[in-house]
Formats: C-alpha cells, sequence, structure tokens
C-alpha cells in the first residue's frame, strides 16, 4: 500500500495547490470589483478646451450640474464640456475653481462630484433625454437598472462562496468547494452581464445624445478593472469545481481500493 499511499499524499498536494490559486484568484476579482464600484472613471469624456466652454457660461454650467432638477440631458451635455468622468455611483466634471463672469478663464482646475441617488437610480429614461413627454425607453431604463444591481449581486454571491469555502475548511472536506464554484460562476454571469448592460447602456445613450466634435469619448480604468475581474472570477470557479471532484472521485475509488 506504500506506492498507493505516496500517490495519495501528491494528489493531495496537487489540490491544495489548485485550491490556493482558486483562493487567490477569488480575492483579486473581489478586490477589483469592489474597486471598480467605489470608482468613477467607469466612462470619460475629454473635452478638447474645457476651460473655455466653462467660461462662457459661468457657474451656470455647475449649478445646473447638481441641482435636484437636473435631467439626463442636462447633466450629460455638462459632462460633455467639462471632462466629465461617470461611475456607477457618481458623476463628476472638471471646472474652474473660481469661475465668475467678471474673471479671465482659469488654468487651475477642480474635479466636484455628485453621487446618483437611489431614485436616481430607479429612474425611467426616455426616448428622447431630457424629454418628459417623450415616453420611457425601456431597454435603456432597465440596462441602467441591472447595470447598479448586478455588481451587488456578484460580490454577494463571492462572499456567500468564501463562507461556504471557510466551513469547507473546518469540516476538513474538499466536496463543499462545488458550491464555492458554482457561487463563483454565478458571480462572473453577473460581473458579465454588468459589463454587457453598461456597454450597450452608453451606445444607446450616444446615439440619442451624440458627441459633440470636440470631445472624444472612451471607457476608463474602473471599467476595465470589471472586465478583467470576470474572468478571473470563472478561473476561480474551474479551479474550486475541480479540485472538489476530482478530489470525491478519487476518494471513492480510494475505498473501493481498500474494500477489495
Amino acid at each position: 500500500l506504500f506506492p498507493f499511499s505516496s500517490k495519495g499524499a501528491m494528489m493531495d498536494n496537487r489540490f491544495a495547490t489548485a485550491l490556493v490559486i482558486a483562493c487567490v484568484l477569488s480575492l483579486i476579482s473581489t478586490i477589483y470589483m469592489a474597486a471598480s464600484i467605489g470608482t468613477d472613471f467607469w466612462y470619460e469624456y475629454h473635452t478638447l478646451s474645457p476651460a473655455e466652454n466653462v467660461s462662457e457660461a459661468g457657474r451656470s454650467i455647475w449649478e445646473e450640474f447638481i441641482s435636484e432638477e437636473a435631467d439626463e440631458k442636462t447633466y450629460t451635455d455638462a459632462l460633455f464640456r467639462c471632462n466629465g468622468t461617470v461611475g456607477l455611483w457618481r458623476r463628476c466634471i472638471t471646472v474652474p475653481k473660481n469661475s465668475h463672469w467678471y474673471s479671465p478663464p482659469e488654468t487651475d482646475m477642480t474635479t466636484n462630484c455628485i453621487s446618483f441617488s437611489l431614485s436616481d437610480q430607479f429612474m425611467e429614461k426616455y426616448i428622447e433625454p431630457g424629454n418628459h413627454n417623450s415616453g420611457t425607453d425601456l431597454n435603456r431604463t432597465y440596462l441602467w437598472r441591472l447595470q447598479f444591481l448586478l455588481p451587488f449581486v456578484s460580490l454577494g454571491l463571492m462572499c456567500f462562496g468564501a463562507l461556504i469555502g471557510l466551513c469547507a475548511c473546518a469540516c476538513r472536506s474538499l466536496y463543499p468547494a462545488i458550491a464555492t464554484g458554482v457561487l463563483h460562476f454565478l458571480a462572473g454571469l453577473c460581473t458579465l452581464g454588468l459589463v454587457g448592460c453598461y456597454v450597450a447602456g452608453i451606445e444607446l445613450l450616444h446615439k440619442k445624445l451624440p458627441l459633440p466634435d470636440d470631445v472624444r469619448g472612451e471607457f476608463g480604468w474602473s471599467f476595465c478593472l470589471a472586465c478583467v475581474s470576470a474572468p478571473l472570477q470563472f478561473m476561480a470557479a474551474a479551479l474550486f469545481i475541480w479540485a472538489a471532484r476530482t478530489n470525491r472521485k478519487e476518494f471513492t475509488l480510494l475505498k473501493a481500493y481498500r474494500v477489495a
């Protein structure tokens, strides 16, 4: 039985290595996902001359931007003109520190942000942004709501999977790791869905409100973190499921060998 025992020990080391790698991937993906949710650089607008644009309207742009009555068209126009950035929770524009009608344009700029309220996250989107009488755009409405909900579902699934993994360690069994892998796989689907919803929502918005000629838009690094998080979750899920299933299968074969 000694050769078989040695082989069994070697297999245990292989499973342990797979689980360690899966845990590291899970931790990295969780950090990336949390960072992407908490930062404001999902989409960025770059204007050629933001200082001149702002000086034409003084502080009215900022006042309209932060107003509770600001609709989608109002704050999107401000994002176009003022090097804006958009996150899942906040929108930001770059304006001069002191913008008055009697002062010359300033080169000393500052970034100011305002958060989307919970009602903003579930507010209806209109076929013509800013026109409440144009009817509800169901596609953009549900895409916006999903991009708000899916990242939290993804994080919740990974945290629940981590708790199951801790229980598996306490029970000294790899079999519960299958559930951890399944939860990570579902979390990866949610993250992938989030990325798809965000891209589709931005494209539909720009069809309604085309970018001005002197404005360039691009996805930011917060969006990239979410894109990287999804494959890490899938890889972690594959390792968890593979280790648990293969270990279970070999344990069954070992019991059959001992009985024989």
